[in-house]
């Protein structure tokens, strides 16, 4: 895929040293024809994530890899906020820093904006036949309640709010206003960017290699409450 446009590929990072070399590998062999650029917002780490990257980011400078602290945790929100202050790019595309989504399917990601149909491009889990690992039953019964109640306040017909996986037109994201700085940045992203006149959602069936608790997913009952109250705040009033 050749395209004029340049990518900026932002990347919370949050205690994932076992897997932040991985993903940067990952984006690495996917030898993009085009332009791009990859920020890493390490967003209070404890462990050697931040370490692992800087010394990634010597090796290989062709990459164009950015690395920003924050001093301590503030959530994923908060991290892509961050980021957005300092992009470069025609497109944002939010890249998780664990392994539960592969960076190969960056050209289906990006094809419907390149291609002039979509302003926005969602991933989704639900609408596709790639591999997909089964996981808890709750946690996939709440990924639908929260995409069905944020369609009820925006009037889109999602199947997957809370994918991890977004690419956004940045002069989008850059005229927002955003404020929640944790996992509520999901369906406030949404709300506000469905409020805009004429703009083109797609959505993107993906691949999912998701992660048990134990093996270091994050989000939680507590992050799925403050979830519905960001719908109900946000697609109510701005």
């Amino acid at each position: 895929m050749k395209n004029s446009l340049k990518l900026s590929i932002i990347i919370p990072l949050y205690n994932e040293e076992k897997s932040i070399i991985n993903v940067l590998e990952r984006i690495k062999t996917q030898a993009l024809a085009y332009p791009y650029e990859v920020i890493v917002v390490d967003d209070g780490s404890t462990d050697a994530s931040a370490a692992q990257v800087l010394a990634f980011k010597k090796m290989q400078p062709e990459m164009n890899i950015k690395l920003i602290h924050s001093t301590a945790n503030q959530g994923k929100g908060a991290a892509i906020k961050k980021a957005l202050e300092v992009i470069h790019g025609d497109i944002v595309l939010i890249q998780d820093a664990d392994l539960e989504y592969h960076p190969r399917e960056y050209p289906l990601l990006l094809e419907p904006i390149f291609n002039a149909y979509a302003d926005v491009v969602y991933g989704s889990r639900f609408v596709s036949s790639k591999p997909h690992r089964v996981l808890f039953f709750g946690h996939a019964l709440g990924n639908r309640f929260l995409t069905f109640l944020s369609n009820l306040f925006t009037g889109l017909n999602l199947s997957d709010m809370e994918c991890g996986y977004k690419v956004f037109k940045s002069d989008l994201l850059q005229n927002i206003h955003l404020k929640e700085n944790r996992f509520g940045f999901e369906p406030e992203l949404t709300a506000k960017l469905a409020a805009i006149p004429g703009i083109r959602f797609y959505e993107i069936g993906i691949s999912y290699y998701g992660r048990s608790y134990r093996e270091g997913k994050k989000i939680g009952f507590k992050d799925g409450l403050r979830a519905i109250y960001c719908i109900v705040k946000y697609g109510m009033k701005f």
